[in-house]
Formats: C-alpha cells, structure tokens, sequence
C-alpha cells in the first residue's frame, strides 16, 4: 500500500486535481506507511559454474525442488486472495516448447504467426454472450490482469471525455487510482456504505457539485475486501437526474472476482450487461476460473475502440491494447478451462463456495468473532488476527482492523476447520486479558460481537 490509494484520501466533494500527494490532508507530506513488518524477498542467486556442467544442473535442480516444495506449502494455506487453485492443465504442457505471442488487435490478422488468436476470439466470443453484447458490437483483448483492463476502460472514458471527472469510491481497487495517476485525471471520491458498497447519497451530491462536467463513473462489482456489489441501474439513476445525459458519461465496470459469479446467482439486477449504458467491464481471468498464468478479459463497445486504435506497419495490425506483446498462452488456458468446465461446473462451484463461505461466518460468529459476510459474496470479512505470523501463514489480506478469507473452489471445509481450530485456539491466548476490538465502525453493529454489541 505504498501506492495512492483513494481510501485514504480527503473526503469532499471537491475535484482532485491529480493523485500524486496521497497525504491525509492532500498536501506534499508523506503519508503515514501503515504496513505491517514483513519480510524480506529471498533471492536465488544467478550463479557463474565456469564450465562446471555437474554442479550447474544440480544447483538449478534443488533451487527448484526447495521452490516446489515451498509452493506446495503455500497453496495449502492459501485463503486470503482470490486465486482458484483447482485446474489441471496437464493437456497444454505439449505446448509449452512454443513462444506464443499475440501482439496487435485480436480481431486483425497480422505478420507474427506464433499466436492464439482464434482462442483468444473464441474466449472473447463467451464472454461478450456472458455480458449480453452482440458479436459485431463489441471489442475486447485479454490483458494480463484485471488492472491492465481497469486502464484501457478508464482510458477509454479519459479519451471520450477529456474534461471529464472520474467518481471512484473509497474502496475501488488500488489500481483505479493508478489509472489516475498515470493518465494525469481530476477525480471525485466517493464515500461507502458499511458495506463497502458505494453510498449513493455521497455520490449525488458530489455530482450534482460538478455537474458542469461529464462524468467518469467506475462502478465495483464486488469490492476487493469485502465483495461489495455497487448498483448499475441506480448510478445511471442519479446520473440522469443530475442531468448527466448519456452522452456525457461513461462507466466502467470493474468485475475482478465476482463479474463473473453473479450470473450465477439469483441476483440479475446486479450482473454486468451491456444492455445498459456502460462502456466497458473487466474481469480477472485467473481468479475463479482459475489460471496459471495472471490474466483478465476486457470487454468494450466496438465504437469506442477508435479512440485507441492506431495501424503498426510492421506488425500488420492495429494498436488498441494497453500492452504490446501479450502472452498467447493465456487465451488458450482460458478457451480450455471454459470447455472443460461449462457453465454447470462453474454453477455448482459458486454454489459450493457460497454455502463454504455461510459455513465460515457462522463459525466464527459461533466463536465470538465478529465477522460479516455481504450477499452475493464469497469473501468472509472478520477481526484482524493480532498474530502477523498467522497472517502470513494462512495469507490473509488485511486492511485495518480486518482480515478477510475468499472461499474459492480450492478452500475446502477441512481447510476452513484446521484455519478456524487455529484461530480460536490462539485468539483465547490474545484476548485472556483483554477485551476484544469493537468493529462496528468496519463491518456494522449487526456483526460486531464485542461486549457492547454481541451480535
């Protein structure tokens, strides 16, 4: 976090001019690191063997088997961030001799022949039906993460509207205020409900403040800490009624985790569709899916691509992407999960993750623990563990005082009772002499379970 990040800057209805102070009281002081002690990066060391063939490969032999080793380790504690641990893609390792590189519009052909453009259209193609847009209008890339996507929609909205004001809330993803420092744009944050959900009082009557600007919306399909679901139809609401008229303001969509989970939920008005006026939504590609190798889809309006796009001579194509040369192995990762898998498999997986993640907030609610779960939501939000080393084992984000856990497809209920048996066990040991924190000013009085609220 030693990024800007919004979450922490002055709250007004004022334009920011840029994002480059990132003080508490946005002038040119640092601001206050609030890190825990961590660790130091182990370095493996580029080693000169002078000819020494032996010794060279049994260096690189045992560096990797320690590494595996340590992998292994970590994946089996791995319950703080949202990676799917649970693929098998034995199938491709035939494919792995080959550099594969998909530089340039994944919709024009071009001179480099090593590519996955026909998986990667074929991806785009799936995802394009999943967010209700028809194949001739839309246009999108798989980028190497859900951040590159946040950029080119972001982008997208800064080109379209170059005086434009950008509305994030305080718990958009550290990556929005990249976005706003890199392409130098004036924004307005907007406070949230306890929810993580944007509040949308705060948001009109930022707006209504800057009306004489248009509008640079981006709306969080599930918040990274707590899976907090804004609502589309009620942003476009107020944007209209704050007269911002359709073609004064632009809306990107930042899925990440759960653009792709709400679909298959009882939760239509929430998911992502093009069918209303937005201009572009990214989704992580390695988070539920489960990947590998980082990666995200972008989708967009075909319309809006001439703002990016720019022909290459020598390499036979356009340039509408953030990155030059992108990794071709992605896509077909992509394209090979979603065979193997269909939508009945992810439906049953969603559904077994939400029932996991009711299962963990009612054990620690039945431990003590203050602990909320927001519908519509995987990602189990509770009291910060006061023991850093069981953060760092079990690899929880933290943020303040809370930790949170993202029950994926990997995270078992035996994985969940040995985390929980743990906790309660050490938690007895922290608080035997003191009183445990109050959270309701983090995640509400209704899942606070300190003296005065005890849910």
């Amino acid at each position: 976090m030693n990024d800007f990040d919004p979450a922490n800057a002055t709250q007004s209805s004022a334009v920011v001019e840029n994002s480059t102070t990132g003080s508490e009281e946005g002038g040119n002081s640092k601001r206050q690191k609030i890190l825990p002690k961590t660790l130091e990066s182990k370095s493996f060391a580029i080693k000169d063997f002078e000819g020494n063939k032996e010794d060279q490969e049994d260096y690189i032999a045992n560096t990797m088997a320690t590494y595996k080793k340590n992998l292994t380790d970590r994946s089996e504690h791995q319950l703080g961030y949202p990676f799917n641990l649970e693929y098998d893609y034995k199938d491709l390792n035939q494919l792995m001799p080959f550099s594969i590189n998909n530089i340039g519009d994944p919709f024009i052909g071009g001179d480099c022949g090593n590519h996955s453009r026909p998986f990667e259209v074929g991806v785009l193609d799936w995802f394009a039906e999943f967010m209700k847009i028809e194949k001739n209008e839309y246009w999108g890339y798989i980028t190497s993460c859900g951040t590159e996507g946040n950029f080119h929609g972001i982008l997208t909205g800064r080109k379209m509207f170059p005086n434009g004001i950008l509305y994030a809330s305080k718990e958009s993803h550290y990556s929005i205020a990249k976005a706003i420092d890199m392409f130098s744009m004036k924004w307005v944050q907007v406070e949230t409900q306890v929810s993580g959900e944007i509040d949308y009082h705060d948001f009109k009557t930022k707006l209504l403040a800057n009306k004489e600007f248009p509008a640079i919306v981006v709306a969080n399909i599930g918040t990274t800490m707590k899976g907090a679901v804004d609502d589309i139809d009620f942003i476009i609401q107020i944007l209209k009624e704050g007269g911002i008229s359709q073609d004064r303001f632009y809306i990107h969509c930042d899925g990440a985790l759960s653009g792709i989970l709400l679909p298959f939920m009882e939760c239509e008005k929430k998911v992502i569709s093009f069918k209303k006026p937005i201009g572009s939504a990214s989704i992580s590609g390695h988070n539920f899916i489960g990947c590998p190798i980082t990666c995200g889809v972008l989708i967009t309006r075909k319309d809006y691509i001439n703002f990016h796009s720019r022909n290459i001579e020598y390499i036979a194509s356009q340039d509408a992407t953030i990155m030059g040369s992108r990794n071709g192995h992605a896509p077909i990762f992509l394209w090979h999960a979603l065979n193997r898998e269909g939508c009945k498999l992810i439906q049953k997986q969603v559904e077994e993750c939400l029932k996991n993640a009711r299962y963990l907030k009612g054990c620690l609610c039945k431990a003590g623990i203050s602990a909320m779960l927001n519908e519509s939501s995987i990602i189990v939000v509770f009291e910060r563990p006061k023991d850093e080393e069981l953060i760092r084992k079990w690899q929880l984000a933290s943020q303040g005082n809370v930790s949170h856990v993202v029950v994926m497809p990997h995270v078992s209920v035996a994985m969940l009772n040995t985390f929980l048996d743990e906790l309660i066990s050490k938690r007895l040991t922290w608080y035997k002499d003191e009183i445990p924190p109050c959270l309701e000013v983090d995640i509400g009085k209704e899942n606070c379970t300190c003296a005065l609220h005890k849910c």
